[in-house]
């Protein structure tokens, strides 16, 4: 008998939105693995740490942050191979992911090394979307409405397309193409109905409306809401 990969969404950052589910197996799996950059604190572990109760075995996976390199292929062939290890001896592991594993969800490269030789199981999570959404106040659609998950890296042209044939907009991944975005939502004349979310369900969670933002940069765990009515309910 082979050990099983659980692929486990732990939510957007607040410990007690972890689904039922993957508590339960966060709490008796032998083995856990978490992604985090290549030195500091695993925002998937910490969000988890309440709730492991038992003294798991552990597999860090440090990813370089530089976009030129993630995702590094080699990193997550060797975390594969060590946790196909222990998935041959017979244990389960389960592998954190902050949000939800197959929304822009790091497990997905584990998933591909891994799924055609062992069995895997991926658990929902909540994702930064949902909460970003709860954190503002406002729904995200309505209706027949077109909602688009824009990342912010994108260029320009790409991102004025993209929101150009959406109702409702999620634009991610900001951080430093924060100012470029903005710029642009002033420019189609949208920044009164767009708002601003970092940080969602988190001790330092702020949500402010796009126009109150100062500086040209954001954190990486933030997004900006927009819908052409203004809201959803119009």
């Amino acid at each position: 008998m082979t050990g099983t990969l659980y692929g486990l969404g732990v939510g957007p950052g607040d410990p007690d939105l972890i689904t039922l589910k993957a508590l339960r197996i966060l709490q008796s799996a032998p083995v856990i693995a978490w992604p985090a950059p290549p030195k500091g604190e695993s925002l998937a572990r910490a969000i988890a740490a309440p709730h492991i109760t038992h003294d798991p075995i552990e597999i860090p996976i440090r990813m370089p942050l530089a976009t030129s390199r993630f995702p590094d292929r080699a990193v997550y062939d060797e975390a594969a191979a060590a946790i196909g290890a222990h998935l041959a001896a017979g244990r389960d592991v389960a592998a954190l992911c902050e949000g939800d594993p197959f929304f822009y969800g790091s497990f997905m490269y584990l998933y591909e090394r891994i799924a055609d030789r062992f069995p895997v199981v991926t658990v929902p999570g909540i994702s930064s979307l949902m909460a970003a959404a709860a954190a503002s106040k406002g729904p995200l659609a309505a209706r027949n409405d077109v909602l688009s998950v824009v990342p912010g890296p994108l260029s320009v042209d790409a991102l004025r397309r993209a929101i150009d044939q959406a109702d409702c907009v999620a634009v991610i991944k900001l951080g430093r193409h924060f100012g470029k975005v903005r710029t642009l939502l002033a420019e189609m004349g949208l920044v009164g109905q767009a708002r601003y979310v970092a940080h969602a369900t988190m001790a330092n969670q702020s949500t402010i409306p796009l126009a109150d933002v100062d500086g040209d940069s954001a954190p990486y765990f933030s997004m900006i809401l927009v819908h052409k009515r203004g809201a959803a309910w119009r």
